[in-house]
């Protein structure tokens, strides 16, 4: 007991570092691709080729000086970005980040709870999220604040209808809730073991899943809640040091942990094509799937960063529109359409 106990602290810890690691360099790659689309050089000041410029900007939002508006519920307004980022931080959890290591005799499993209903646990998560945003632009007591929070909880909660539309087809398709199940029936290679990705199977849903999770995480086009030219910063204008450092990261976070997902469910996890035709251990192979995974979890961070310096902004009312008028009847077609072709399959 105390051994498994061990052991999951131990993997606690290095997702909790890797997650926040990857949040942080995550905004140096958003200034570097930035700079790259707009032909400019992006930070270079702060070491070789700008990369301690997240150290950098974290020791700047440390020692910056903290306001708390004196019209503010203060406790609410502390209590916001502490639910943002530790809910951003909590849905990692279920995500398996490669198969099982056997050491010493003993299988440790590369994923913190094998929950057998890891999806609905991803959504309840996230939903909770909300509450972070919404909190956080009521206790400010301004009203740009308060606007940019009901923008961005009508945003959220929208979306996340779709999105969860979109994953029901999936789930009738794999036939489970578990992360890990759904990423071990995408199992890749030839021979006898070749399985498309269901990505192949549910295009639709991916691409439903995919936009929802731009609105989900608040970026362009998607970012009305913090549109600078209508609501000065958003529901976070009133916050500085790092409580808004808080909310920033929280956006990284839930980006990073958007591409594991959607790696997962739609592209194999931390299978990769031929991995059973290498003739290498079973660790090898686990190894080498966990660093699949994230250069699957990399594209995508890429992808979200092309997409917000290619794409102009939405008006509010498009973005809803989108989203009730265009997503949503597209997801229920997808599980209309899924059911046919399962019932045809079946039959």
């Amino acid at each position: 007991m105390i051994a498994l106990l061990t052991y999951k602290g131990i993997l606690v810890l290095i997702v909790f570092t890797i997650t926040l690691a990857v949040a942080a360099y995550s905004t140096y790659a958003e200034r570097k691709i930035a700079a790259f689309l707009q032909d400019r050089i992006g930070p270079d000041r702060a070491g070789p080729f700008g990369l301690l410029q997240p150290l950098a900007d974290g020791a700047k939002f440390f020692f910056k000086e903290e306001i708390i508006p004196n019209v503010s519920n203060k406790t609410l307004f502390i209590l916001g970005p502490s639910i943002a980022m530790l809910t951003a931080l909590m849905a990692g959890v279920v995500v398996p980040w490669g198969n099982e290591l056997i050491l010493g005799g003993n299988s440790y499993l590369l994923q913190i709870a094998d929950l057998n209903v890891g999806v609905l646990y991803v959504f309840g998560v996230v939903s909770v999220g909300v509450y972070g945003i919404m909190i956080g632009g009521w206790s400010s007591n301004n009203k740009f604040s308060l606007l940019g929070a009901v923008r961005a909880s009508a945003q959220m909660i929208s979306y996340e209808i779709a999105m969860g539309l979109a994953i029901i087809a999936l789930i009738m398709m794999t036939g489970t809730l578990s992360l890990r199940e759904i990423s071990l029936q995408q199992v890749g290679g030839v021979g006898g073991h070749w399985n498309w990705w269901n990505v192949v199977y549910q295009p639709l849903g991916f691409l439903i899943f995919i936009v929802c999770a731009f609105a989900e995480c608040n970026r362009t086009p998607f970012d009305l809640p913090e549109c600078e030219t209508e609501l000065v910063g958003g529901y976070h204008t009133e916050y500085s040091s790092m409580k808004l450092g808080l909310y920033l990261f929280a956006e990284y976070i839930n980006m990073f942990i958007s591409s594991a997902v959607m790696s997962t469910l739609y592209f194999g996890g931390f299978n990769f094509p031929f991995m059973h035709d290498l003739g290498l251990s079973a660790n090898w192979i686990t190894v080498l799937g966990t660093v699949a995974l994230f250069l699957k979890i990399t594209f995508f961070i890429f992808f979200f960063m092309w997409i917000r310096w290619t794409i102009p902004r939405f008006r509010y009312d498009q973005l809803m529109n989108l989203g009730w008028k265009g997503l949503i009847p597209l997801a229920v077609f997808n599980i209309v359409l899924s059911g046919l072709i399962s019932l045809y399959v079946h039959r």
